[in-house]
This record gives C-alpha cells, sequence and structure tokens, in this order.
C-alpha cells in the first residue's frame, strides 16, 4: 500500500527514471561514493584516537568527543536531509554536503587543540549526514526493475564494507603518514565529489519557499532528542549509565524533547520530518530490521577488533588485515543477492539471512586466546555474506512503494535507525563485555580458592622460574602472581567475549518472530516511483 503524500511540482517535476542510463549510472556512482567516503571517515579517525590524543595533549574523556560529537551530529541530519532535499533539490544539497565536509576535514586536519577539533568534528558530521540517505532515495528515483535490484545490494556493500576497510586505512595511514592525514585523505576525492555531484545531479528541482515555513521548534526538539540519546549511548558505559549525573540529565532531555518532536510532527503546518512513511506496515517492520541489522553490523565490527588488540595483542594494521574478510565476502555476496531479490520474496531472504547472521554470531562465541585470521576466516566469511541477505530485503521493503518526495522521508527515517541500532548495539555489548568479564573474572577467583593447591603449584613453579632471573625471591613471587592475574584476566575476557557474541546470536533469531507480519514482497516494486 502506497502512503505517498502529493508532491510539489515546483520541486519534483522533473522524472529521474527517464534519464539517460549512462547519466543515471554516473550519478549514482558520484553519490555512492560520497557516501563511502563518509562512512569510512568514522572508522579511519576511530582507528587512530590514540594517536590523535597523543598529538593534540588531550585527555582521555576529552578524546572521546571527536566521535561521540561527529555522531551526534551526523544522527541529526540525517532525518533532516529530506527537507533540505526538497527545499535545496539533491544536487544541491549533496554537492553542499559534500563540499563542506571537505573543507571541515581540511579543519580537522589543521586543528590546534582537542576544542577546535571537536568543533570541526561536529561540523564535519552534521554536512556529512546528508549524503547517506540522500543517495538511498535518490537510487530508488533514478532506477525501475531489475537496474533497482541492484541499488540496494550496491549501497549495503558500501555501508559494510566502509567499517570492514577503517581500521586498516587508519592504521596505515597513521604509521606511514602521521594522524593528520586521517582527515587530509579526505580533500582531493571531496573535491571531485562536489563538483560531479554538482554538474551531473538532476533529479528534481528546489522548492525554496519551505525554508520560509520552516519550524525551528521541531528541528531543535529533535536536535536535542537524538543528540543527548547519542551521548547517552556512547557514554553511558563509561560511566556507569545513571551513576552519573550527566547521563541521567541527558536521558532526561532526550526524553522531553522526543514528546515534543512527536508533537510538533503531528501538529506543525511546516514539520522538517514527516512522520507518514510509518503508516505502511512493510516500511514499520523493515525499519525494526534495520535496527536489529545495525545492531548485529557495528557491534560486531566493534568486538572483533577490539577481541584482536586487547586479547591477541594485534597493531591496527594487523587487525584490518584479520578483519578484511568480510569486506571479501560481502563483495562476492553483492550479485548473488542482487538477482535473487528478483526473484525470491523478500520474506524468504530476510529469514535467510537473519538465520545465517545468527549461525555466524554463534560460531564466533566459540573464541579461545589463541583464535587469529584462520580461525575467524569462516565466520566473517558467513558474516559478510548473512549481512547483505539482511540488507538487501530490507532496503526494498522499506522503500519501495514511494513517490519521491515521501521517498526521502523514508530513506532518511530508515537509515537513522540502522545509525541508533548501531549506536545502541556498541552501548549494549560494551556494557555486557564488562559486566560478563567481572562475572567469570570471578567464577576463576572461586575456582582457585576450591583448587588452592593446584594454583599454589603454579605460581611457585613460576616463581622459581622467574627466581632464575631476579635473585630476591619476594620480586619473583610478585612476577608470578602477576603473570597468574594477566593469564585470568585474559581468559576472562575471552569467555566474556563468547557470551556477548551468544546474546547477539539470540537477538537475530528473535528478529524472525517479525517476518510472518510482513507483506509479501518480491523486491523491485512499482513501474515508476516518480509517478504524479
Amino acid at each position: 500500500m502506497s502512503t505517498s503524500l502529493p508532491a510539489p511540482a515546483a520541486a519534483d517535476a522533473i522524472a529521474p527514471a527517464d534519464l539517460p542510463n549512462a547519466r543515471k549510472f554516473l550519478i549514482f556512482a558520484v553519490m555512492a561514493f560520497g557516501q563511502f567516503m563518509a562512512l569510512l571517515d568514522i572508522q579511519i579517525v576511530a582507528a587512530s584516537l590514540n594517536e590523535v590524543q597523543a598529538g593534540l595533549s588531550a585527555g582521555p574523556d576529552e578524546i572521546s568527543w571527536v566521535q561521540t560529537g561527529y555522531l551526534m551530529a551526523e544522527l541529526v541530519m540525517i532525518p533532516f536531509s529530506a527537507f533540505l532535499a526538497q527545499a535545496l533539490s539533491t544536487r544541491v544539497l549533496f554537492a553542499l554536503s559534500a563540499g563542506l565536509f571537505t573543507l571541515s576535514s581540511a579543519l580537522c586536519g589543521l586543528a590546534w587543540d582537542i576544542d577546535s577539533m571537536v568543533a570541526f568534528r561536529v561540523v564535519q558530521g552534521f554536512v556529512g549526514g546528508a549524503m547517506i540517505p540522500t543517495v538511498f532515495a535518490t537510487g530508488f528515483a533514478l532506477f525501475t526493475g531489475k537496474q533497482r535490484a541492484m541499488i540496494p545490494a550496491i549501497l549495503g556493500m558500501v555501508a559494510v564494507l566502509a567499517p570492514t576497510l577503517g581500521p586498516t586505512v587508519g592504521g596505515w595511514l597513521t604509521e606511514v603518514a602521521g594522524w593528520r592525514w586521517i582527515f587530509y585523505i579526505n580533500i582531493l576525492p571531496g573535491i571531485a565529489v562536489t563538483v560531479l555531484s554538482y554538474s551531473l545531479i538532476r533529479v528534481d528541482r528546489p522548492n525554496l519557499p519551505m525554508l520560509k515555513r520552516i519550524d525551528y521548534s521541531h528541528l531543535a526538539a529533535m536536535a536535542v532528542f537524538l543528540g543527548c540519546l547519542q551521548y547517552v549511548l556512547e557514554e553511558g558505559p563509561r560511566h556507569d549509565w545513571f551513576e552519573d549525573e550527566g547521563i541521567v540529565m541527558a536521558a532526561w532531555f532526550s526524553l522531553v524533547a522526543f514528546g515534543l518532536f512527536l508533537e510538533r510532527s503531528f501538529r506543525s503546518k511546516g514539520p522538517i520530518v514527516r512522520l507518514s512513511p510509518f503508516r505502511n506496515r512493510n516500511f514499520v517492520f523493515a525499519c525494526v530490521f534495520n535496527l536489529v541489522i545495525g545492531f548485529g553490523l557495528y557491534s560486531s565490527t566493534y568486538l572483533i577488533p577490539v577481541f584482536l588488540g586487547r586479547v591477541r595483542g594485534y597493531n591496527s594494521l594487523d587487525i584490518g588485515t584479520t578483519v578484511f574478510v568480510t569486506g571479501i565476502a560481502q563483495l562476492f555476496g553483492t550479485v548473488l543477492v542482487a538477482r535473487l531479490s528478483q526473484r525470491v520474496d523478500a520474506r524468504h531472504m530476510i529469514t535467510v539471512g537473519l538465520l545465517l547472521f545468527a549461525a555466524s554470531l554463534w560460531l564466533t562465541s566459540q573464541l579461545t586466546a589463541q583464535w587469529g585470521f584462520a580461525a575467524l576466516l569462516a565466520p566473517q566469511a558467513l558474516r559478510g555474506f548473512a549481512i547483505m541477505m539482511c540488507i538487501v530485503p530490507s532496503v526494498n521493503m522499506a522503500l519501495s512503494g514511494f513517490a519521491m518526495t515521501e521517498l526521502r522521508y523514508a530513506s532518511g527515517l530508515f537509515n537513522l535507525m540502522r545509525n541508533l541500532g548501531g549506536a545502541l548495539g556498541i552501548a549494549i555489548v560494551n556494557t555486557w563485555l564488562g559486566d560478563h568479564s567481572r562475572i567469570h573474572a570471578a567464577r576463576f577467583g572461586e575456582s582457585l580458592g576450591e583448587a588452592g593447591r593446584h594454583a599454589g603449584g603454579f605460581i611457585a613453579a613460576l616463581a622459581a622460574r622467574v627466581g632464575e632471573y631476579t635473585p630476591d625471591p619476594a620480586q619473583a613471587l610478585l612476577i608470578a602472581q602477576g603473570e597468574m592475574a594477566k593469564v585470568i584476566a585474559r581468559q576472562s575476557l575471552t569467555l566474556a567475549f563468547n557470551d556477548v557474541f551468544r546474546l547477539m546470536a539470540w537477538i537475530f533469531l528473535a528478529a524472525l518472530i517479525m517476518v510472518p507480519l510482513c507483506r509479501s514482497s518480491l523486491a523491485p516494486a512499482p513501474p515508476n516511483a516518480d509517478a504524479h
């Protein structure tokens, strides 16, 4: 059932699907590369935060704002971009977004202290966030039939490949050229995307009078709601959640702002976000699926590097080469999944995708402290293919059946759910990891207490070995006890990772309950998404 709203003639008089094929593919390629650049930047910077912290002489609490500020601002822009695309046109918005993203990247590289860096990162996140949902909406407006079937596969691959490549690229750049180049690397590609997007994109016309009717209270409510929510999710695990006064205040601000946001969404004459896509049942379920997918995608992409760094002692380059397997699997799966989406009901595809993703997480829950590239190869490859089986049908379910104007709002809301799922997932798995690690460490302590003679004998033997190099017996005993503590900590953390991966697998299995509630759908939908 379509829930499309009447579109202003001035804004959507152009029919994007009628453009020549070569031009459509060129427009889409430029926009997809812009999206890739924005998504890659998040992970590149995350992989090099320690070097940025040292370079700016920042404290541990201060450096976290380099990522938190970016993500808060990006989260606000993603749903707001639909309004701006309608008011300014896709061409102006995307070119402006790419240009300002490039400029703010250069300013981040020139940052002289932590305050300037955070300020420039907030600007970078806000302006860059517009590129992500805009390319989804434009891709569905440009293509129909079999061509459209490739759009969610390609954009899904971009969305997943960027986090996979990020640690490798960030680690290599920092090691070879210094941390400032993780920002300078965006300048030349950013200029190219800006110039090409402004020259090529002609898919709609602006509706500038909309800017005079903007509801600033709606915008402010959305900014406070999403910004404070992102802050709570990002900083909560570090500050013991609601034991911290700042987290409690941010949560209350977010809750109150959410109420005002809903009130303005339904009663404002010029809302900046339209919630009308939620009238479509398949869109609602697709958004919930995307929340779960974001949870699994970002959490697993986060956990594996943390395991390799904290348990195996890998550096960022070693981690990047190990997790790269997931990206290769996505590349191979893209074409196959796109073809399947033309012949197989989206409900059946997402069922298989969720099952395979759960299986990959379950396989990963067998971790030992010795796991490396070879042991992680099969689970990561399976997860790379499974995520494509999840993303493609969920995108088709969400965006098929909307005309251009409402398609923008649907794309913004849909992409917002994936980002929220990722933020929620990383916050939850961090909490799980800490809690379960402490539980396993306590159990190790209990076991060693019950079988103390074995533990004592091991420590005594180790102290004797250390005593060969250290003449002081007391010092040798302290070293031996320290080594024993490290072994217990490493094993406790490994078992905690296994618990977390198992819990994530159950979440994906639980999501299967929603599949029978969706309407039957053979992915690529209507004849022309731009009919007026």
